[in-house]
């Protein structure tokens, strides 16, 4: 299925290529400011980044929901977004421990600290959990990201469903308050950047 909007195609991935979406994720968040609080050292993070987004690409595939946007010009993916539909009972990903240890390396104290710290603030009420939102950089500031946004908020709004997210820097944050999100007080990572929880209640 495709939705084109303006220049931006999305679709449903299908058939799946985790290592794009991967690739995607990686290229757009191995250098934000989480990811920078969880690995100041960029070699440290261009080494284990794709695994540790491969673990949330897997999963999301298996039990959430994953869009993307296709370039128009080469055809390659330039932002995806990966939903999980927290409506009902969704196990951790497969052996989640011994491979975020594996996948982060010397960032893995601070990787389960920023797991323990989302998980406090995590709604539980049924809703839609955005866990991650990227656009390839060369292709950010074009709308793709709005248009992802605006493609699951329509049916969410159909199911008088609502969403939450983790805002991760004050750019991403005002984009997710012009969508109708709410911004929570920040969760303060240690001696690191701030991240909002969200919350995005059905539009009627």
């Amino acid at each position: 299925m495709t939705h084109a909007i303006q220049d931006v195609v999305l679709r449903d991935i299908e058939p799946v290529d985790t290592d794009e979406i991967t690739e995607v994720l990686t290229a757009a968040m191995s250098d934000g400011p989480v990811a920078r609080w969880m690995a100041p050292d960029p070699d440290v993070r261009r080494e284990y980044s794709p695994e540790y987004f491969a673990i949330f690409t897997e999963h999301a595939v298996r039990f959430g929901e994953v869009y993307a946007t296709v370039d128009p010009i080469d055809g390659r993916l330039s932002g995806v977004a990966l939903w999980f539909p927290l409506t009902r009972a969704i196990p951790p990903p497969i052996d989640y421990d011994r491979r975020l240890k594996e996948a982060s390396g010397p960032a893995f104290d601070r990787a389960c600290q920023l797991d323990a710290l989302l998980e406090e603030e995590h709604p539980i009420v049924p809703h839609h959990y955005l866990a991650f939102l990227a656009v390839r950089p060369e292709r950010q500031n074009l709308g793709i990201g709005s248009a992802m946004l605006a493609r699951h908020h329509s049916r969410l709004d159909r199911a008088g469903l609502p969403a939450y997210l983790e805002a991760n820097d004050p750019r991403n944050r005002e984009l997710y308050l012009r969508h109708g999100y709410q911004s929570r007080p920040p969760i303060l990572l240690p001696q690191g950047p701030p991240v909002w929880p969200m919350w995005r209640p059905p539009w009627t």
